[in-house]
């Protein structure tokens, strides 16, 4: 006579040999710590320093600096130039260079030019120095010296257009590093910054004309120089003038200036709303824009109905664009956008004055959204407290899905769900994708403190590996936090933030072409 397996009992097994978590996550569930190594990286990529839904921007500011001092300098100088050479990130790479500067001075002498690339990023590095966050309130001969180079290595007319900006002004830096320049047009250019005498004639030609420009009447200014337009809208502007502007402006400032364009009348030009039409449609500026696909989702929800339909429906052409290089995966992929009330939260964090209208939410749907219009036959299962019905027409637009997950009802947040959605219907698959910020507490046991078992997440991921042993989990962190629900290992990745790199992260990893550290391991074959 035969006799069954008993399933439950090869279940509980399975369980007790799934690694007990060790931290309580910042919603109070149990949950898995990140190593220093693996926080850093996930710092690396979001990178917000700003209030998130958990997390005060003081709080992470003194993170990360703890963090720093775990890990080794090499690894601090190459999560720096990740930062911002893949993150297109400003505030945590200038912060991770200013560590470095009284942590290792040769790596940051090594990082610095390649890391602090433009003005912004320089009046970043000089206010974290200034602030004593760091551990040191002046700047130091090494570091002065540096941005002395930082200024030889660019013309006079990259220098001005620069300039852009306040705390530090450049003339505030000026001032602290004292430059020798070494031409009549740079000491006059320096001269003209803090406000001392100066030789007008010396002046570099961009800067002549743009004291021409100001010095004209308002409504007679012809040939607007070819300068930031921050530069340019604190001047009292007419309509003549803004056309101009719009007729030439960069693809950045036309995606962020449309609603100022259509309130000075620019749209009224024949001619002009085709042509920005096509410039924001233009793959080629696109890709050299390098935009996230949020950053044109949020300008096609912020355009008001003044600007011309060829223009929003231009946005939309746009997205589809930026998100070309989401990968096909082969297989059944599912994807689990986290709907849950602290995913409300603004994907970059709160800033006085500057919060994103983007929230997390936003960007769980538009991955699951893009995902879908590459992978056809993916499913996508948001969740909340639990699974959340909503079905998708992957032939619908990015757009048109995204907001149908978005527009989805919020609760609690139950990570394990919709695995065990999967598990109830006994579903093969290949690939599962989490977006989500991992602060499961719906499926945390009432009693009791952590260490007891493993997460609800890991056991039911447990038994989905099961029925498909060869499937992989991808857990994108949206903001930075310290822990996981999900354990990493051979087939657990943990992704931190999100920028065009997380879909390049997953087709590597559902591949199988990622080394043993995952994610780590990408920052840790940054080339230094």
């Amino acid at each position: 006579m035969k006799t069954m397996a008993n399933k439950n009992l090869f279940q509980t097994i399975a369980g007790k040999l799934l690694p007990k978590t060790d931290a309580v996550n910042e919603a109070q569930g149990h949950a898995y710590q990140l190593s220093p190594r693996q926080q850093l990286a996930q710092y690396a990529a979001t990178g917000c320093l700003n209030a998130t839904f958990y997390a005060s921007a003081d709080e992470q500011l003194s993170k990360v600096i703890e963090l720093c001092q775990q890990i080794e300098a090499e690894f601090i100088a190459r999560c720096a130039v990740y930062s911002r050479e893949h993150g297109l990130l400003k505030d945590m790479p200038a912060l991770l260079v200013a560590v470095l500067s009284t942590k290792d001075k040769s790596l940051f002498k090594t990082v610095f030019p390649r890391v602090i690339d433009n003005g912004k990023l320089l009046r970043n590095f000089v206010q974290i120095m200034r602030s004593g966050a760091v551990g040191r309130k002046s700047l130091g001969t090494a570091p002065k010296r540096l941005i002395n180079a930082w200024f030889d290595a660019r013309s006079d007319e990259a220098v001005f257009k620069d300039s852009v900006g306040q705390t530090p002004t450049f003339a505030d830096i000026v001032k602290m590093i004292h430059p020798k320049p070494q031409t009549a047009s740079r000491a006059a250019l320096y001269g003209y910054f803090i406000g001392r005498e100066f030789d007008a004639a010396a002046l570099p030609p961009v800067v002549r004309e743009f004291e021409a420009f100001k010095a004209a009447k308002p409504g007679e200014r012809k040939d607007a120089p070819n300068i930031p337009f921050q530069m340019l809208t604190a001047l009292d502007l007419g309509t003549a003038e803004w056309t101009e502007i719009a007729r030439h402006a960069g693809w950045q400032m036309t995606r962020m200036n449309l609603n100022t364009f259509a309130r000075h009348g620019v749209f009224a030009e024949p001619g002009l709303p085709k042509l920005i039409a096509e410039r924001l449609r233009n793959p080629q500026l696109i890709r050299r824009a390098r935009v996230f696909p949020y950053q044109l989702m949020t300008a096609y929800t912020q355009v008001n109905e003044d600007v011309p339909a060829v223009v929003r429906e231009a946005l939309q052409d746009a997205l589809e664009v930026a998100i070309s290089n989401v990968p096909r995966v082969e297989g059944k992929v599912y994807v689990f956008p986290d709907v849950s009330g602290s995913m409300q939260s603004p994907a970059t964090g709160y800033r006085k004055g500057a919060t994103t209208a983007v929230r997390c939410l936003d960007i769980a749907a538009l991955v699951a959204a893009a995902i879908l219009r590459q992978n056809p036959q993916a499913e996508v299962i948001p969740f909340s407290d639990d699974v959340v019905a909503c079905r998708l027409n992957p032939r619908d637009s990015v757009l048109t899905n995204a907001q149908k997950l978005a527009a989805l009802p919020s609760g609690g947040t139950n990570c394990s769900a919709p695995l065990r959605e999967l598990n109830r219907r006994k579903a093969a698959g290949d690939l599962v994708i989490y977006v989500s910020d991992n602060e499961s507490w719906v499926d945390t046991p009432r009693h009791g403190c952590f260490g007891g078992s493993a997460t609800e997440t890991l056991k039911q991921w447990a038994q989905f590996k099961q029925r498909n042993p060869q499937a992989r989990l991808v857990c994108v962190d949206i903001q930075p936090y310290a822990t996981t629900q999900a354990k990493e290992r051979a087939d657990i990745l943990n992704v931190g933030g999100f920028s065009d790199q997380v879909f390049e992260l997953i087709a590597e990893f559902a591949a199988g072409r990622m080394n043993a550290e995952h994610w780590a391991g990408v920052i840790e074959a940054v080339r230094l």
